[in-house]
């Protein structure tokens, strides 16, 4: 499950890849760089971002590769295959804001009560100390809120959808660390 909503996020990003390339923001100053990453399972979709097509059969558990936009605003509208972009979008994303000297990635992914959304996030990277690894989690599914544990215990605890949480960690940690999300226990999270 983990494997598949990453790929999901990549897929998304890979949308905004071809946007660089293909459409004009509005007021455009600058780069950011910027990935996609479709993690809507069971929907193939065309992408569209300022009223142009970028991405065509688009297929969940795809990702883009990092690219280089001209900063400004995006329209992002996310059709079934086929389907757009005179009727209504499955997913829609309006003023997406690429800055700048940003880096992040837009996720087209579920709503904790399963609904399709886009959510932008912002990629941290930022130096770290010899020896360590930023880990990033991100949480995408339709699923209630949950504990990432490291070697059994909580590294990252409550982590609700649309959010994410990041932990600095060894980078070749003895022994051998293993990751896995977990259900949060039973109490009231607000996302921030």
């Amino acid at each position: 499950m983990r494997r598949y909503l990453a790929a999901v996020a990549v897929a998304a990003l890979a949308m905004l890849t071809t946007l660089g390339a293909l459409v004009a923001p509005a007021q455009a100053a600058g780069t950011g760089t910027v990935s996609i990453l479709h993690a809507v399972p069971g929907l193939t979709v065309d992408v569209y971002a300022n009223g142009q097509k970028l991405l065509s059969n688009f297929k969940p558990g795809t990702l883009t590769k990092p690219q280089m936009l001209p900063a400004g605003t995006y329209d992002i509208t996310i059709f079934a295959a086929g389907k757009g972009p005179s009727g209504t979008p499955a997913i829609k994303a309006s003023g997406v804001k690429v800055v700048a000297g940003m880096n992040a990635t837009i996720v087209a992914h579920l709503t904790a009560a399963g609904k399709p959304t886009a959510s932008v996030y912002a990629n941290d990277v930022s130096t770290i100390a010899a020896g360590k690894a930023r880990l990033i989690v991100r949480h995408d599914a339709a699923a209630p809120a949950v504990d990432v544990r490291a070697n059994k215990s909580a590294l990252l605890k409550g982590l609700t959808n649309p959010n994410q949480a990041s932990a600095i960690v060894p980078a070749v940690p003895t022994p051998p660390t293993s990751f896995s999300p977990a259900r949060a226990p039973s109490r009231s999270v607000r996302p921030t």
